[in-house]
């Protein structure tokens, strides 16, 4: 197979399979295109999608004019397809498929030594056969993985696949290791969204294919990217074995635009990294779990600031007293993690600059010396942003749903503590600013906000943390209010400049990064 990339260079030899999956042939041929022109390697043809499956015509015309190589697929309703009827009939369709020059089949595990069998050895030379296993439920231990792996050789199999299901992000480690030491060609999937990686990190760990859909949301398996994702959102043909790996930490993270800014500014300046949206749910356990060096850097979102800090060998002393980190770095001289808090300056920096244009205070003095300083949330935001004003000169109030967390915030900052359901009444002087860090009103729930609309009338400047949606709903109320706002994209920009100079060591392509997040929201 040609493996060239668009731009001629391709450092891996993992393909991308798009799977074909409609109810008609001419619907599967207007598909097979669309992955070719989206730069699939591979379509993998669904026959059992098709109404009215005629193995002979329908083969035929689908191989024929299959502008890419085919895998031929035809998934009983046992192992997670659609198709429920004779078995004979089956096993007779994907034989006809061999016959008819489909490059590779796919036939299950349970049946592959009677698929063989039926077979009796004639076997095309050219076609190669996949024996699968799809395990819905979880992904066992390496031993078993191991043994399946072992049942699978066994049948005569040319390339092995496993598929399983990711209830941990953690899982992924145990498809990786399986992966690196086989000798024979293997397709090693995790599915679910804790299982993303697997589908990327498959070139790096040296997989023989990856899945990537034609169109968002129309997937063969759960969790599955798109192929335009694969290659320009992950820059798949640029993955090598020594490729560093960096991501967000989080949970929830689809709604991340970082692997967007990070990628497109790893490959603007030729590093060798990659940056995924990490689903974590146990921190502590994603980062024993991934401790070799090329596991790099990460960023940290919510709700994970604070774990993180403490899974780290080394804290800068401003994140420490923040108690949250939002950067965490392994040092390549001796593997240790160091834990950094940027979000402050990003915010901070955002802040000033929106209060400087509009009132004009000296440079020396920051403008948010003396003001009376809100913050709404005690989590690591919260806790960065107090900290930031703090510093800057600010009167520091936090407010929080459970009161007992403002309280011990606001002893830190030599500020005071109200509980976030009294905020609305509370207005000791106009001209006062306010930071949202709470979640309220991120995307899916963009209507809700944490502070009523009629209380927001009593501050000079609103922002919020919260960079999905842009506008949020206080953000909007606050401008119909008269406030100025100050949008969580600028502390996103700001802290996203830093972190990228600290993972790479290379200045921050900081038009780019603008760029692609004004394109991205």
């Amino acid at each position: 197979m040609d493996l060239q990339s668009a731009d001629g260079v391709r450092r891996n030899s993992t393909l991308i399979c798009a799977p074909i999956m409609a109810e008609s042939v001419d619907q599967m041929l207007v598909q097979m295109k669309r992955a070719k022109e989206l730069g699939a390697d591979l379509a993998e043809v669904r026959v059992d999608f098709l109404k009215n499956f005629s193995p002979r015509n329908d083969l035929e015309a689908l191989i024929k004019q299959c502008p890419l190589p085919t895998l031929i697929t035809y998934r009983p309703k046992w192992e997670g397809g659609q198709y429920d009827g004779d078995e004979n009939k089956r096993q007779k369709a994907l034989q006809l498929a061999m016959e008819l020059g489909a490059d590779f089949i796919d036939i299950e595990l349970k049946v592959a030594h009677e698929f063989y069998n039926f077979i009796r050895g004639k076997k095309p030379e050219k076609v190669k056969i996949i024996v699968s296993s799809h395990n819905y439920e979880c992904t066992p231990s390496i031993e078993e993985i191991g043994d399946l792996v072992a049942r699978i050789q066994a049948t005569g199999a040319d390339i092995v696949k496993v598929a399983t299901t990711a209830l941990d992000i953690t899982d992924n480690a145990r498809m990786f290791h399986i992966i690196v030491n086989l000798q024979v060609p293997m397709i090693g999937l995790v599915m679910g969204e804790r299982g993303l990686m697997s589908r990327v990190l498959a070139a790096k760990y040296g997989a023989f294919l990856t899945f990537g859909s034609i169109e968002a949301g129309v997937v063969s398996a759960p969790g599955q990217p798109t192929v335009k994702d694969l290659l320009e959102l992950y820059n798949l043909r640029q993955i090598e074995a020594d490729t560093k790996v960096h991501g967000v930490i989080g949970n929830p993270i689809g709604h991340s635009k970082s692997p967007h800014l990070y990628n497109a500014a790893f490959k603007s300046v030729g590093f060798n990294g990659i940056y995924l949206p990490l689903l974590v749910d146990s921190v502590a356990n994603y980062i024993s779990t991934y401790s070799s060096p090329d596991f790099a850097g990460y960023s940290y979102t919510i709700p994970h600031k604070e774990d993180g800090l403490k899974c780290c060998d080394e804290v800068d002393p401003i994140a420490k007293e923040i108690g949250a980190i939002s950067c965490m770095i392994r040092r390549p001289d001796d593997g240790k993690l160091k834990g950094y808090n940027v979000d402050y300056l990003g915010a901070i920096a955002a802040i000033e600059e929106a209060l400087g244009a509009s009132n004009g205070a000296p440079a020396s003095v920051s403008p948010l010396a003396g003001k009376l300083f809100v913050v709404m949330g005690a989590g690591g935001a919260g806790k960065a942003l107090a900290y930031g004003a703090y510093e800057k000169g600010a009167r520091v109030v936090v407010a929080n749903r459970t009161y007992g967390k403002a309280m011990e915030l606001a002893s830190k900052v030599g500020g005071q503590a109200i509980a976030l359901a009294k905020l609305k009444d509370f207005h000791p002087e106009e001209g006062m600013i306010l930071a949202n860090t709470t979640s309220v009103g991120m995307k899916p729930r963009i209507e809700d906000t944490p502070l009523a609309k009629e209380a927001l009338k009593h501050y000079a400047l609103v922002f919020d943390a919260i960079y999905t949606p842009k506008l949020t709903t206080l953000l909007r109320e606050a401008q119909e209010a008269g406030s100025t706002i100050v949008y969580g994209t600028e502390m996103f920009i700001n802290q996203a400049f830093v972190q990228f100079e600290s993972f790479t060591g290379l200045p921050a392509p900081k038009q780019l990064i603008r760029d692609v997040l004004a394109r991205n929201t």
